[in-house]
Formats: structure tokens, sequence, C-alpha cells
């Protein structure tokens, strides 16, 4: 994908009508931290298009960015932050679950988890939790530049083994730093989100 233009359309907070997009949709979500707004950067070939913060918790809105006027990149709540207060933690999980339920245009779910430790019980959560709404998360294991190179396949094992991964779902290790797996994203985008109908 040569990304000619991108910018954020719509943003959704708790109370937000969800927009009644037209072209594809391809969600991402992850726990906070899990450096889902670096990814995104790293897809669109963009330093800032996405907030980073040294501030988990800090995307409380579903983002929609608009890539070449092709399709949307959406940016889902992060969960499992514990600052967040719990009235607005529990208002993100209806907020998304809507969302899954109610997109006509959502292609496809990538989950973000940590590479560099096991999963925890909330992506474990999430990754049922995306099961049960129908969509089969294909994984982005990130910061995968962290580890060394022969502790990837345990760390990878470790991942697959706790989150009980179905078998042929890809698991993508990636890195914002070294842009590992940037690639792999965007094909496994064009071959299910918008390859023709």
């Amino acid at each position: 994908m040569v990304i000619k233009n991108v910018n954020l359309e719509t943003v959704c907070g708790i109370t937000s009508k969800l927009p009644k997009n037209t072209l594809p949709e391809v969600a991402f979500a992850g726990k906070s931290n899990v450096g889902k707004s670096s990814l995104i950067n790293a897809l669109v070939n963009r330093k800032s298009l996405a907030r980073t913060s040294g501030q988990p918790g800090k995307t409380q809105t579903i983002n929609f960015y608009n890539v070449n006027e092709e399709m949307y990149i959406v940016d889902l709540p992060g969960y499992g932050y514990a600052k967040v207060s719990k009235e607005v933690a529990a208002k993100w999980g209806p907020m998304i679950e809507n969302y899954l339920h109610t997109s006509e245009q959502l292609r496809m779910v990538f989950l973000l988890i940590d590479l560099r430790h096991k999963p925890t019980n909330n992506d474990v959560q999430m990754y049922r939790w995306i099961l049960s709404n129908g969509f089969s998360p294909v994984i982005v294991a990130t910061k995968a530049d962290k580890i060394k190179r022969s502790q990837l396949q345990k760390q990878l094992k470790l991942l697959k083994d706790t989150l009980k991964v179905i078998e042929g779902v890809p698991i993508v290790p990636f890195s914002a730093v070294t842009k590992a797996g940037r690639d792999e994203i965007w094909e496994l985008i064009e071959e299910y989100a918008l390859a023709e109908e």
C-alpha cells in the first residue's frame, strides 16, 4: 500500500454515534501501552498521526483514520490500564462491543499483544471476546525488537498457548523501531480487507 494521504476523520466518544462509513474498516485493539499508536503511525508512514503517549490509557475514543480514500484504520480504546477510572473503563467495553456488532464495513480485527510478556488475563479476555463477536483476530506481537532473536520462538509459543490461538491464525511479530512486520500486516489487510468482493 502506497500511502498518499491519511487523516483523522472521525472521533467517537462514549456518547457519540458511530459513522456510517462506506469504505472497508480494519480495527486495531490492544491494551494500553502495547504500542498501538506506534503501529498505526508505522503503517501509514507518519510520525505522529496517532498520538503516542507516555501516559497509557490515552485513547479513550474510537478514532477513524481515512487512508487514501480507500479504507479506514480504526483505533479502538486501549484496555486494562489501572489509572483510568473504573467508571470510564466500564463504558469502553460496551462502546467497543457496539462497534464490533454494528459496523457494516468492519473487515478484520488486529489484536496487539506485547511479545515480551505472557499475555495478561485482559488479553485473553479480549481475544475470546473478539472471537465471540464473530471475528478471528490477527495477532500482532509488538515490541519484537526488545527480545533476543533466540527468544522469539519461545515467546511466540507462550503467546499462542496462553491465548489458545486457533490453528492457522496469523501471528505477526512487529517492531515500531525496525518496522519489521509492517509489510506483512499490509499484505494481510490487502488480502482480507481490500480484496474486491
